[in-house]
């Protein structure tokens, strides 16, 4: 089941989040924001859980504004994690199908993220669910790794 993302999942997000982080092909980051960070980060309206049937995060999908920028209004960034123990279940392509049909109900006409390309897994639920790679980035927060960028455009085009 997936559900709005509040303030009640926090403990287990950020514990998803952490275990991204521990694989290594998650993220640039090193450490887990507080909740309260996390929660002021991302849009209200954008973010979901997936609930296991006691109601236990098995993943999340949560996106960002791009930029304050008005050419950008109509652009979300997206981070998604899985459980470990709950990858293989389709928790990815539901939590992810959640966000798409909100951002296309808001009129949020592209939607992007970026993916390492080690995480195939990941690149592949995004593919499925209508994303494109777009390109590569090299180099990027003093790291010599790669980073494939994708995108998702909103079947309504731009409002």
């Amino acid at each position: 089941m997936v559900v709005p993302l509040t303030a009640d999942h926090a403990d287990e997000v950020i514990a998803i989040y952490q275990a991204g982080i521990d694989k290594g092909n998650a993220t640039f980051e090193t450490t887990v924001p507080t909740w309260e960070r996390f929660d002021a980060a991302k849009l209200a309206e954008h973010r979901f859980a997936a609930l296991d049937e006691k109601g236990r995060v098995l993943g999340w999908v949560a996106a960002t504004k791009v930029s304050d920028r008005c050419a950008y209004a109509d652009v979300a960034e997206h981070s998604a994690y899985v459980h470990p123990d709950a990858r293989g279940r389709g928790v990815a392509s539901a939590r992810l199908k959640a966000l798409v049909d909100s951002t296309e109900a808001a009129g949020i006409w592209t939607i992007q993220s970026s993916i390492f390309p080690e995480n195939a897994a990941s690149l592949a639920v995004h593919e499925r669910a209508g994303f494109r790679v777009i390109g590569t980035r090299v180099r990027i927060v003093d790291s010599q790794r790669r980073v494939l960028p994708l995108a998702a455009r909103s079947a309504a085009g731009h409002h």
